[in-house]
């Protein structure tokens, strides 16, 4: 073993993890340990709080995952060897991450070529009016207001002095036209060639805070034909808040992170992938983070109320959705959250080619008009 894999076992053992280490040394003479110690790890990821599991452990997960996808590659089965390559990248930790992109790039370029795909994968558009969004129903009193502030590609100064220090939102428009993305995501079979094999972890159902609302793992192949063939509501699939391009660097290449996140502190915390078909939804929520909405693929609409609405909106008292509201702008019950029924907002339909400024804690509602792409940009600032 080399000197990264030496230290992260020595980090492992002193989590106890003597087991997976005797496993992890075994693998070099018998390559079959690697997949006990993969699932030995994998229990310790999940034996309590996601966010309390040590980093050694998500390391020492990611090189289970190096060594049996190399087993399993050497037996013919590279479409396994993909997956537990791709599990290695969204569950480990960041120390085998080089290894595990170049373990997939190595996996592509043996297997055979993509087979074909439908002719007509293109993300085809409904183009909404100001007025009209057939066959899906805005929220009550939606577009009735003044519209949103636009700004014309801003100066990094003019962002600074009007929309980020004083926490305004507004629209962003011709900061994108240079993203290879604005092109070649229309085509879906674009997806099916650069990354159709992956695993990528997909929400079903009507919103997370429905009920029967779950997670599956699927192929992105198989993700992209749920959004030609959505069903109703409660399987409506959405690849939601996923860091796609930390997973898929040949994606990441698409897009370029605008220089507003510079402001502040300028230290970014995540860009995540937003891909689904028309009628995903988003509910009231708000995040601690400013955030920038880039809308690659389709149209959205988006509501956003002030922080200082925030009691008005009756967040949820349980704190792993203290951050989201009960209202559901969908089905509204003004009875019961009476407070809530005349609250000013802003609201505007974010087309290709705009970016939306979210500002830090203000709360926003989004739903999908078209099957669309989005990117977000969240940054820190103290």
């Amino acid at each position: 073993m080399d000197a990264l894999e030496e230290s992260v076992l020595a980090s492992v053992w002193r989590q106890g993890g003597f087991a997976f280490c005797q496993l992890m040394r075994k693998c070099r003479s018998d390559p079959s340990m690697a997949e006990e110690a993969h699932d030995l790890a994998w229990e310790q990821l999940h034996l309590g709080d996601w966010h309390q599991v040590d980093c050694a452990w998500r390391d020492g997960y990611a090189l289970a995952c190096v060594y049996w996808a190399e087993e399993l590659r050497r037996k013919g089965d590279h479409a396994e060897a993909t997956r537990v390559l791709d599990m290695g990248l969204m569950m480990g930790g960041l120390a085998f991450r080089p290894r595990l992109n170049a373990a997939i790039s190595s996996l592509s370029q043996a297997s055979e070529p993509p087979s074909a795909v439908r002719g007509d994968d293109q993300l085809t558009v409904q183009v909404a009016s100001s007025t009209s969004f057939c066959p899906f129903v805005l929220p009550p009193g939606s577009l009735q207001g003044p519209p949103m502030r636009t700004m014309a590609f801003p100066s990094i100064q003019k962002f600074l002095q009007e929309l980020f220090a004083p926490g305004v939102p507004a629209i962003l428009t011709d900061t994108m036209a240079h993203w290879p993305a604005m092109e070649k995501w229309k085509d879906l079979s674009y997806f099916h060639k650069i990354a159709g094999n992956r695993t990528v972890p997909v929400e079903v159902g009507e919103t997370y805070l429905a009920e029967g609302w779950k997670q599956e793992l699927m192929t992105m192949s198989r993700f992209l034909d749920r959004i030609h063939d959505p069903g109703d509501s409660t399987s409506r699939a959405y690849l939601a808040q996923h860091p796609l391009f930390d997973q898929i660097p040949e994606l990441q290449r698409d897009i370029v992170t605008p220089d507003y996140c510079a402001c502040g502190d300028g230290e970014l915390h995540s860009i995540n992938a937003w891909f689904g078909p028309s009628g995903t939804v988003t509910p009231l929520h708000h995040d601690p983070h400013h955030n920038l909405l880039a809308q690659v693929v389709g149209t959205k609409y988006v509501r956003l109320y002030s922080p200082e609405l925030s009691d008005s909106l009756h967040p949820f008292s349980d704190p792993m959705l203290q951050n989201s509201s009960q209202l559901d702008l969908d089905k509204p019950d003004y009875e019961r959250f009476p407070l809530a029924e005349k609250l000013a907002f802003v609201d505007c339909v974010l087309g290709e080619g705009q970016m939306l400024y979210i500002p830090p804690k203000w709360w926003h509602y989004v739903k999908s008009l078209s099957p669309s792409f989005s990117v977000s940009f969240w940054w820190r600032s103290s």
